[in-house]
């Protein structure tokens, strides 16, 4: 085994500190502003701890965060679009990844330029199109039209991350199924897609992540309150500041942490999972 020198292992123990200190940081002022007592607006000082402790802020947010809307209505909202986006582009996104993994046609190198151009492009350049589609066909205003957009917006990166997954499975597996009497779709649903899923179940990670954390666009296809989701419900906090009906951002804090609750039980769900199905497709391959 090689050894690492004294003044490299204190230079990496302090860069990893550094790193650490500049993640968990604004965690903890998140967490602080939660459970603050005292902040009637936004804070004016900083502070390492709270001034108050206290828990009113959570029981508030977990009652009516948004207006009059339950807090139970904006996580089904934010549930629903996620969930919704997420199976969405994976579905479309395994038909077209694995196309343009397998098979060569014309039109598959601009399809996919096409493909790396929209996912480098920012979101609000779609904002026009899809507004004026959706609006077009009656369904703007519904949380299916959230569903549609953060499911076109995580698409590109749903194919190509896929598409890498099953370019990196050898082609004799598949052939060895077609010469055992295996259709193409037997071969893909036995063969093909078991050695993938890491890389289908990553993809749907961040889809989910993309449609659960997104705020901005949203606002464009909601016009009442009980199409909100949580993250909009944040940002609406924030944007109170600056009209006449402000919150403490101890609401924000609060919301903000009760918010990351389903994406840590999701992710401590599925981590082992994620870890043993790596290292067996790797020991395989």
């Amino acid at each position: 085994m090689r050894k690492i020198s004294l003044f490299r292992q204190v230079a990496t123990q302090l860069g990893l500190a550094i790193i650490g200190t500049f993640v968990l940081l604004p965690i903890w002022g998140m967490a602080r502003l939660a459970f603050d007592g005292s902040l009637l607006s936004r804070p004016t000082e900083f502070r390492f701890f709270p001034k108050e402790w206290s828990f009113k802020a959570f029981l508030a947010v977990l009652d009516r965060p948004y207006q009059s809307v339950d807090f139970q209505i904006l996580l089904k909202n934010s549930m629903v679009v996620s969930i919704g986006a997420a199976l969405i582009s994976v579905v479309l996104g395994i038909s077209l990844a694995y196309a343009f993994a397998r098979f060569r046609f014309p039109g598959r190198r601009p399809g996919l330029f096409a493909l790396l151009l929209t996912a480098v492009l920012p979101p609000v350049a779609f904002m026009t199109p899809l507004y004026v589609i959706l609006g077009l066909l009656k369904i703007r205003t519904t949380l299916l039209a959230l569903v549609i957009v953060y499911s076109a917006f995580a698409m590109p990166f749903s194919i190509w991350n896929m598409r890498a997954a099953f370019q990196a499975i050898p082609k004799e597996l598949e052939e060895a199924a077609f010469l055992d009497g295996a259709g193409d779709l037997r071969t893909f649903l036995s063969i093909t897609l078991p050695l993938s899923l890491p890389s289908v179940a990553v993809t749907g990670l961040i889809a989910f992540l993309m449609a659960y954390s997104e705020f901005a666009l949203g606002w464009l296809f909601v016009d009442k309150a009980e199409n909100v989701t949580i993250a909009m419900s944040i940002y609406a906090i924030v944007q109170s500041q600056y009209s006449g009906g402000a919150q403490p951002w101890s609401y924000l804090g609060s919301l903000a942490i009760i918010m990351s609750i389903p994406v840590i039980i999701v992710f401590l769900v599925l981590q082992q999972t994620l870890f043993k199905r790596m290292m067996f497709g790797s020991v395989n391959d």
